[in-house]
């Protein structure tokens, strides 16, 4: 066998061994993050209550903040803490994907807005200050907040 055809060989076994690892690193856990039951369990009875009978039932403040939208969440935030500027330049935000699921290690979220024009148009510095009130809002170890605008544009970034 020639020296060329070892190095090849070599090569192709390295990648499929990396390959391997790689494929079944994957999140490591194999713990759920939701709860897809559809009975209750032992413990659980229907009607919010425990198995020890005491309601679980949570303030309706709670349940209102949990069917808000994750944009909505935010803006809220944005309207209790934020400078007038960031109150402005959130105004604009559509929808916000990836706040909810944090893990520290590589974090990101995408914010959506009306503007237009993508990094030309007129979103860009509303853009730095969407992602400076996001940073305010969710911190993480190693996050990344990116703004799109309304065609799904890159507008800008930040850490958070």
């Amino acid at each position: 066998m020639g020296m060329k055809t070892k190095v090849a060989l070599g090569a192709v076994v390295g990648l499929v061994v990396i390959g391997a690892v790689s494929a079944n690193s994957g999140d490591g856990g194999g713990e759920a993050k939701s709860d897809n039951r559809t009975s209750a369990g032992a413990e659980e009875k229907p009607g919010g209550t425990g198995g020890n009978g005491a309601s679980d039932a949570k303030p309706a403040e709670d349940k209102a903040a949990e069917k808000a939208s994750q944009a909505d969440r935010f803006k809220a935030f944005v309207e209790k803490n934020g400078t007038p500027s960031e109150k402005e330049a959130v105004a604009h935000v559509t929808k916000v994907q990836g706040a909810e699921e944090q893990n520290d290690v590589l974090d990101t979220a995408d914010v959506y807005t009306d503007f237009t024009g993508g990094i030309m148009g007129e979103g860009m510095g509303p853009a730095k200050l969407i992602a400076s009130a996001f940073a305010d809002w969710k911190q993480s170890e190693n996050g990344l907040v990116t703004v799109y605008d309304a065609d799904g544009e890159l507008l800008g970034n930040g850490n958070f």
